[in-house]
C-alpha cells in the first residue's frame, strides 16, 4: 500500500463521515414533524414503490424528459458497479480488480462505456432544455437564484464525471495496446476507443491522463455524494421511502382531525360532562391545522425533501395557470426551507426553543393557500408521489379553526351552511319551490 492509497482512504473516510452527518441533519429536520404510523397495506406500498420509484412509471407522462431521465437514473444505479471497483482499487492499489471475472467483465465495461456516453448526451440535452430552449416550467419565480443554479450544477457534475470515465477508459485502452506494465489487456470500450486517436503517444503522458481522470472521477463522485443532501437531487435516495409511504387514500379524501373527532363524540355522548375538568395527565389541547413545520406530519416534510423541483405540479395547477399566486412546487420548497431553518435553530439553541418565524406568513402566504381548488392535479402529476395538497389543506384548517380567517366569499357560504344546511341562501323549506314553477 503506497502513499496514494493512504491519501485515498483518508479522503474516502472524510467523505463518508460528512455524508452521514448530512443524513443525520435531514433526519432530524424530518422528525420535527408530528408522528404518524404507516403500517397499513404493506403489499400495496411495496408495489407502489417498485412502480413509481424503481420503474419511473409517472415520468413517462412526458416521454422526452422521461426517456432522458431514465437513462440518467439507470446510469446512476448501474455505473456504481464500476465505482465499487474503483473504490477497491483505490484502497488496495490494484488496477481493474474485477477483471478476474473475464468475459462478463468485458461485457459490463463495454456496457458502462456506452451508458456513460448516453448519460453525457442526456445531461447536455437537459442543459439545453433549461438554458437555451428555456422551457416555461423551469423559468418560474420560485426557481430564480440558487434552485436554478443547483439544477445546472448537478448536470455539469454529471457531464464532468462521465467525460472523466470516457477519457480514463481511452487512456487505459491505449496503454493496454502499448503493453505498459500494470495495464493488462481487458475490457471493451466501444465509445472510448474513438478518443484514442486524439491522445498522445507518450507512455508517461498517457499514465498521467489515466491517473488524473481516475482521481477526477472518484473525487467528483465523493463531492457529488456530499453535495446531494444540500440539493433537490436528494430525491435520488428519498424517492424510495417517500413512494412507499404514499397516501393510499382516494384522491380528494381528507383525513379527520382527531381533536375534532373527539369533540364531536363528546357532544354526541348524552352522559358526557362538557364542563368536567381534564384529567391531570391529559395531553394539552391539540392545535387545529398547521402553522409551522412542526405541526405537519413528518411525511409532509419528507415530501419536501423528496421534491425534484421539476414543476410538473405547478404546470398542471389551474390556479397557477390562470395567474394566481399559488405554486405547489413553491409550497414544497418552502416547507423544506423552513424545516432547514427551524432545524438549524433547534440544534443550536435546544430542542425546546423556537425562533420567531412561521411557515405560514414568513414563507407561505394566505393568498397562496386560498387560491387552491383542491383538484389534486398536483398530487397526480408528481413523479415521486408528493402531496402538496395535504400541506395546503392543513394550513387552511389552521386559518379557519384557530384564527377564524377566511375569505369573504367563503364566509357567506359557511353562514348559509350553518343556517340553511346548504351553501345557498335559501331556507330549507323553499328548496322544492322550483317544482311549482310553470
Amino acid at each position: 500500500m503506497g502513499i496514494e492509497n493512504v491519501i485515498f482512504i483518508i479522503i474516502l473516510a472524510a467523505a463518508i463521515f460528512m455524508f452521514v452527518k448530512s443524513i443525520r441533519r435531514i433526519s432530524y429536520n424530518i422528525n420535527l414533524g408530528r408522528d404518524f404510523s404507516f403500517t397499513d397495506d404493506s403489499g400495496i406500498r411495496w408495489k407502489t414503490m417498485a412502480k413509481v420509484a424503481l420503474g419511473q412509471s409517472k415520468m413517462t407522462a412526458r416521454p422526452v424528459a422521461g426517456i432522458l431521465h431514465f437513462i440518467v437514473y439507470a446510469g446512476f444505479i448501474l455505473i456504481n458497479i464500476e465505482v465499487v471497483e474503483i473504490l477497491i482499487d483505490g484502497v488496495f492499489g490494484s488496477h481493474r480488480i474485477l477483471s478476474i471475472s473475464g468475459d462478463f467483465y468485458n461485457f459490463l465495461i463495454g456496457f458502462f462505456d456506452v451508458l456513460a456516453f448516453a448519460i453525457l448526451l442526456s445531461c447536455i440535452i437537459f442543459l439545453i432544455r433549461r438554458n437555451v430552449i428555456k422551457i416555461d416550467r423551469f423559468q418560474r419565480p420560485e426557481l430564480k437564484g440558487w434552485p436554478f443554479l443547483d439544477a445546472n450544477m448537478i448536470l455539469v457534475f454529471e457531464v464532468v464525471l462521465m467525460s472523466a470515465i470516457l477519457i480514463m477508459n481511452a487512456a487505459d485502452l491505449k496503454l493496454q495496446s502499448l503493453d505498459v506494465i500494470g495495464y493488462h489487456h481487458v475490457g471493451s470500450f466501444p465509445i472510448a476507443s474513438f478518443l484514442v486517436g486524439v491522445l498522445p503517444d507518450s507512455e508517461a503522458a498517457l499514465i498521467a491522463i489515466e491517473r488524473s481522470m481516475w482521481w477526477v472521477h472518484i473525487i467528483g463522485i465523493l463531492i457529488f455524494l456530499n453535495y446531494v443532501p444540500f440539493s433537490k437531487h436528494f430525491h435520488i435516495l428519498l424517492a424510495f421511502p417517500n413512494t412507499y409511504y404514499s397516501n393510499l387514500k382516494k384522491k380528494g379524501e381528507l383525513d379527520n382531525l382527531e381533536s375534532v373527532t373527539y369533540e364531536v363524540r363528546l357532544m354526541m355522548d348524552p352522559n358526557a360532562d362538557p364542563f368536567a375538568a381534564p384529567a391531570p395527565d391529559a395531553a394539552p389541547p391539540e392545535k387545529f391545522g398547521v402553522e409551522d413545520v412542526s405541526d405537519l406530519y413528518w411525511k409532509s416534510i419528507m415530501d419536501a425533501y423528496t421534491c425534484t423541483e421539476c414543476g410538473r405540479c405547478s404546470d398542471v395547477c389551474p390556479a397557477n395557470q390562470t395567474g394566481k399566486l399559488l405554486s405547489p412546487r413553491k409550497v414544497m420548497m418552502d416547507v423544506r426551507d423552513r424545516a432547514e431553518e427551524l432545524g438549524a435553530y433547534k440544534r443550536k439553541n435546544g430542542v425546546d426553543n423556537v425562533d420567531d418565524k412561521k411557515l405560514l406568513g414568513d414563507y407561505i402566504l394566505e393568498d397562496e393557500i386560498w387560491a387552491c381548488t383542491t383538484c389534486n392535479a398536483c398530487t397526480e402529476a408528481c413523479p415521486v408521489n408528493n402531496d402538496p395538497l395535504k400541506v395546503i389543506i392543513d394550513i387552511r384548517r389552521f386559518l379557519v379553526m384557530e384564527q377564524s380567517k377566511i375569505p369573504s366569499e367563503l364566509a357567506m357560504t359557511f353562514t348559509n351552511m350553518e343556517n340553511n344546511g346548504a351553501p345557498w341562501q335559501f331556507s330549507p323549506t323553499d328548496r322544492l319551490n322550483w317544482k311549482d314553477e310553470s
